[in-house]
């Protein structure tokens, strides 16, 4: 009964290449593998072993589906198997039994001791030169005339390789097959291990044009390799219970997907799904990059912002000093992602890094940031760095008490532009409670409760105040 249960599964394995494979990646650490495969049944119940699966396999997730005959097929138990064939997977299991050290003496002669394992190694460690070594951590052999060496070196050779340890990640079916003969199957699961995110490039002109270059890069360490796939990429926050488990267009125009084998974009569900329109291969423990996405000369605009809240962290109006001092304008660029501004697709979350042009015309990084998922038409903004030249002092003038709830603030904001040309700068001022500005020296936005702004315009070298007073109430 044993010959024949080993027969027929090294049958099916035999013929259960993969013919067809999907692979969609989600951006929160998982993907989705779609297989159609070909396994050669007998009439009735027998058991079949399917390898090549991820090592990370969530295993409560497999589906299984015969395209030949949908209704005749039905899987009675399933199992997964990995307890990979490994050094120390060998030795744990050769407890024991007996084994052989061979070892070099230190006078250059060989020697060769056969005993008896009592504790194998316990660990992994690397050797400082990129490779591996054992540490023999617990290793204690017993030899036939009774003496017990103690972590003993020198390389160790096993009788036989013990029973139960196979050479890659297996599920183990149980089933019944109506009919015999060729039978194509649909296999799906989820696996962890594999992950995407989008990364950027914004090449500024200076003159207030930008071309943006999107790569997709991925990362697959599920433990399998899935050759000649067909790849998507799913954007969006997709809920998931958590368990313990084991682990080129022409320039001016509008952004455009990468033709000719690249992605393709379309709405699925409340998500985004990008679709490679070539196949790939996708290597265990690879990192994979590739075009996303190209745009050129659409419209940037620079912002420095002077925020003493965003400088100094949040605060609350009190008795004393509160965001006073020197503050460093922060600096962003915004643009519109929309087809009017030649953008005008959903960007997956990701890096975006700024370069710009020096005079030589040698690029040069200006910054970096992160952006979140951004549908079309929706304003970005990034944080590049702060002014150099453009320099804010804020100071309290005055404070004094008017009742027991209410107090009244004199506030200046001085602006000193040291560039040679002309600069805007937004001045955020923020406020709690029942608060009015009274008096001011320039004209003002109230944007929120919270908020108040100024937009002032600096000629060259000039220095500027700004000087209101503000009456807050509780």
């Amino acid at each position: 009964m044993k010959a024949n249960f080993c027969t027929l599964v090294v049958m099916a394995l035999a013929s259960a290449a993969s013919a067809q494979t999907e692979v969609t990646i989600y951006n929160q650490g998982f993907g989705f593998i779609k297989e159609v495969r070909t396994l050669n049944l007998k009439a009735g119940r027998q058991s079949i072993a399917i390898e090549d699966v991820a090592q990370l396999i969530e295993t409560n997730s497999v589906g299984i589906r015969s395209l030949t005959t949908p209704t005749g097929l039905e899987v009675l138990e399933q199992n997964y198997q990995f307890d990979l064939i490994n050094p120390l997977a060998i030795l744990n299991k050769s407890v024991g039994k007996t084994i052989r050290l061979n070892r070099v003496l230190p006078n250059g002669s060989k020697e060769s001791i056969e005993g008896t394992l009592i504790s194998s190694p316990t660990a992994m460690i690397g050797d400082g030169s990129g490779g591996s070594s054992m540490t023999w951590n617990g290793m204690v052999l017993r030899t036939p005339d009774g003496r017990i060496l103690l972590n003993p070196s020198g390389e160790v050779e096993v009788m036989a390789v013990p029973e139960g340890l196979i050479s890659k990640p297996t599920l183990l079916w149980d089933l019944i097959a109506e009919t015999a003969g060729a039978n194509k199957i649909e296999l799906s699961y989820l696996t962890k291990g594999m992950n995407w995110n989008a990364d950027y490039v914004l090449t500024m002109d200076g003159k207030g044009k930008a071309d943006l270059k999107g790569w997709v890069t991925l990362v697959n360490n599920c433990g399998a390799t899935f050759a000649d796939a067909n790849l998507k990429l799913l954007a969006g926050d997709v809920n998931r219970v958590q368990n313990f488990q084991r682990n080129a267009p022409a320039r001016g125009g509008a952004m455009e997907m990468k033709a000719d084998g690249g992605f393709q974009e379309e709405s699925l569900f409340e998500y985004h799904l990008y679709t490679l329109q070539r196949p790939t291969t996708i290597r265990n423990n690879e990192q994979k990059q590739v075009t996303l996405l190209d745009a050129f000369g659409f419209e940037v605009k620079k912002k420095l912002i002077i925020d003493s809240m965003m400088h100094f962290g949040v605060y609350y109006p009190g008795e004393g000093e509160v965001g006073t001092g020197v503050i460093k304008p922060q600096v962003r660029l915004e643009f519109v992602n929309s087809k009017a501004n030649k953008l005008g697709m959903p960007l997956p979350m990701g890096n975006v890094k700024v370069y710009q042009r020096d005079a030589s015309g040698s690029l040069q990084m200006l910054g970096e940031d992160r952006i979140q998922h951004t549908p079309k038409d929706e304003k970005l903004s990034l944080v590049v760095g702060q002014s150099f030249d453009v320099v804010a002092g804020r100071k309290r003038l005055s404070y004094r008490r008017l009742t027991d709830r209410s107090f009244e603030e004199v506030f200046e904001v001085e602006l000193r532009n040291r560039k040679e040309v002309s600069e805007t700068v937004h001045v955020m001022e923020r406020h709690y409670g029942d608060w009015s500005v009274k008096q001011s020296t320039d004209k003002f936005e109230k944007l929120d409760s919270t908020t108040q702004q100024y937009v002032i315009t600096l000629k060259p070298n000039e220095v500027k105040k700004v000087v209101y007073t503000v009456v807050t109430k509780w």
